[in-house]
């Protein structure tokens, strides 16, 4: 069948895989409350210190420590419908980058345990997001023509295998498993999971068939 010769038809492939994440990406931090800001910046930073000398110690390179985020908030009280000065409250967050998931709830414990006291997210990911996504999008290819095929032997049509126009539908963003929202930490960190992360493709391909 050659080009122009036949009618289009139109159809849409599909495709997920689900991948074990390889990386993890923890945030957590020390959050200080004094009512000199001057201590709390100073316990705040030797505090701070420990965890990143721990961390270090357990095998995370220094490169895969940097601070995310840095605050400094007054606080207050209210009483009796009037705002009294309580003191300051100094956060900072580290985010730590790790190719040993499995060794996520160990970081964790051992920050806690030399005074982290929030963590504010985990986050899986994959190293190589695009070898999932091209797995995903062979499987894509195949089930639109898959698709084409169950078509064309319904409408009882002679279909040309070969495309005549194909469009990948992308979403760009990447792959990545979100596992817990901020939350203060008072003891050791319960074992994590990572599970398993969906990565998926879309593609239209259009066909030639004859009546």
């Amino acid at each position: 069948m050659r080009h122009g010769e036949g009618r289009i038809m139109k159809v849409t492939g599909s495709g997920t895989v689900d991948v074990i994440p390889d990386r993890a990406v923890l945030e957590v931090g020390v959050v200080t409350e004094k009512e000199s800001l001057e201590q709390a910046q100073k316990e705040n930073a030797a505090v701070t210190e420990r965890v990143k000398r721990q961390l270090m110690q357990a095998g995370v390179p220094e490169e895969a420590v940097q601070t995310s985020q840095y605050t400094i908030f007054p606080e207050y009280d209210y009483v009796d419908g009037s705002q009294v000065f309580r003191g300051y409250q100094v956060t900072h967050l580290l985010q730590i980058t790790i190719d040993q998931v499995e060794r996520t709830g160990y970081l964790i414990d051992t920050a806690v345990a030399n005074g982290a006291n929030r963590v504010s997210s985990i986050t899986f990911t994959i190293r190589n997001p695009e070898q999932a996504y091209q797995q995903a999008l062979t499987k894509a290819l195949a089930g639109a023509v898959t698709h084409a095929g169950t078509m064309a032997e319904a409408m009882a049509v002679q279909l040309d295998p070969t495309p005549v126009r194909m469009t990948e539908i992308r979403s760009g963003t990447e792959p990545v498993q979100p596992f817990q929202k901020t939350q203060m930490l008072q003891g050791s960190a319960t074992p994590i999971q990572p599970g398993t992360i969906e990565t998926s493709a879309a593609v239209e391909v259009w066909f030639q068939y004859l009546p």
